[in-house]
């Protein structure tokens, strides 16, 4: 499903922001969409904390999408982010966030 969902937003990037919401965000550039991601991550934490299951599932559902339009701005491929947490599959998350450079 993220696999399509991903090639369905890459497809809408060329398209009319009159007639596709994933177009008009493409329009309004990458500072829109980051701060998209970060209020649809902040109605997730929301969710989980004083609305319930529901709420979660509907509104990672939005975070994904909006994740998903983030990464076809910045030309972030999802088999990027899916080699990625195969690298760190088996390694000890403590380890792994150990070993990263400050940036």
């Amino acid at each position: 499903m993220l696999d399509h969902l991903n090639r369905v937003v890459a497809d809408r990037k060329g398209a009319d922001p009159a007639t596709s919401y994933t177009a008009k965000l493409f329009a309004k550039g990458p500072n829109k969409i980051a701060q998209k991601v970060g209020e649809e991550a902040t109605e997730v934490v929301i969710a989980a904390v004083a609305e319930g299951r529901d709420s979660v599932v509907t509104e990672s559902a939005d975070l994904l999408y909006h994740l998903s339009v983030l990464w076809a701005q910045t030309g972030v491929t999802p088999d990027e982010v899916w080699a990625e947490l195969a690298r760190r599959f088996g390694t000890s998350g403590l380890d792994e966030k150990a070993s990263r450079t400050p940036g």
